[in-house]
C-alpha cells in the first residue's frame, strides 16, 4: 500500500473527527484549494484563446524535433513537463 496516501487519509480522518470548528476550517481549506484550481484552469483557457499556449506548444514541438530533452523543453517553452510528454507522444 502507498504510505503517503494512507498518511493523507489518516490526517483527513483526524481532522474530520475533531470538533465542528475544525471541520469547518477543513471544509473552507478544501473549498479554497478547489477555487484555486478552477482559477488556474480558467487562466489556462484564457491563455489558449489568446494564442500564447499555441505558440508555446509550437516551440516545444520544434525543440523536441531537434532532440532537446523533456526537462529543458518544458523550461524553455513554459509548458509543464506533463504537457511536453504529451506532445512528445504525438511525434511517435
Amino acid at each position: 500500500m502507498n504510505e503517503p496516501i494512507l498518511e493523507k487519509a489518516m490526517t483527513t480522518l483526524e481532522f474530520l473527527s475533531q470538533d465542528a470548528e475544525a471541520r469547518r476550517q477543513y471544509d473552507m481549506r478544501q473549498k479554497a484549494l478547489h477555487d484555486e484550481a478552477s482559477m488556474l484552469a480558467g487562466a489556462r483557457e484564457e491563455g489558449e484563446s489568446t494564442g500564447e499556449y499555441k505558440k508555446a506548444k509550437e516551440v516545444a514541438l520544434k525543440l523536441l524535433n531537434k532532440g532537446m530533452g523533456l526537462d529543458m523543453t518544458a523550461e524553455v517553452s513554459g509548458l509543464s513537463l506533463e504537457e511536453v510528454r504529451q506532445l512528445q507522444n504525438t511525434l511517435h
